[in-house]
């Protein structure tokens, strides 16, 4: 696990101005630049808003990120999970730069091989679903119905056009 720089603060107590006031709620323009990845001028917000040091402020910024990252890692586990995708398939903590100094190249780890791809797998979905709320299919579906009535609508004027001009 990787310690943020407040897990490091607290651990060595090399900041004395950590106390309550720098463990309240950050405002939400810091949070919005925050979860765009724009982390310094976060900081740099965060400092100048609050009136405190740009380590306190990076501290601060670090714990909301690391807490954020912690939440969506939890929400990706909670969908995979429904979608029926092993937990341990999910890897969010090897970055771009991990992979490619690992091998040179990203080599796709995880391939569905059992499942259709496609169409395939949407029709498949479909008719899952459909199963499952017991949906039964027509016999003709609605489009060739609508195709026969008006086919017949069409023959029906021309045999009456052709009787009155031919």
């Amino acid at each position: 696990m990787v310690k943020t720089a407040v897990d490091l603060c607290l651990m060595e107590d090399t900041m004395p101005e950590f106390d309550k006031k720098s463990h309240k709620k950050l405002p939400k323009a810091v949070i919005m630049m925050v979860e765009k990845n724009n982390l310094v001028m976060a900081i740099k917000t965060l400092a100048q808003e609050e009136n405190i040091s740009l380590e306190v402020a990076k501290a601060r910024v670090d714990a909301y990120e690391a807490a954020l990252q912690d939440q969506q890692e939890l929400s990706l586990a909670k969908i995979a999970n429904r979608q029926g995708i092993p937990t341990e398939l999910i890897d969010q903590s090897s970055t771009l730069d991990e992979q490619n100094n690992k091998g040179g190249t990203l080599v796709k780890d995880y391939v569905k091989s059992d499942q259709d791809s496609g169409f395939n797998s949407l029709k498949n979905g479909l008719n899952r679903q459909l199963h499952d709320m017991d949906y039964k299919k027509p016999l003709l579906p609605y489009w060739v119905k609508r195709v026969a009535v008006l086919l017949i609508i069409m023959a029906g004027l021309f045999f009456i056009l052709w009787r009155v001009f031919g």
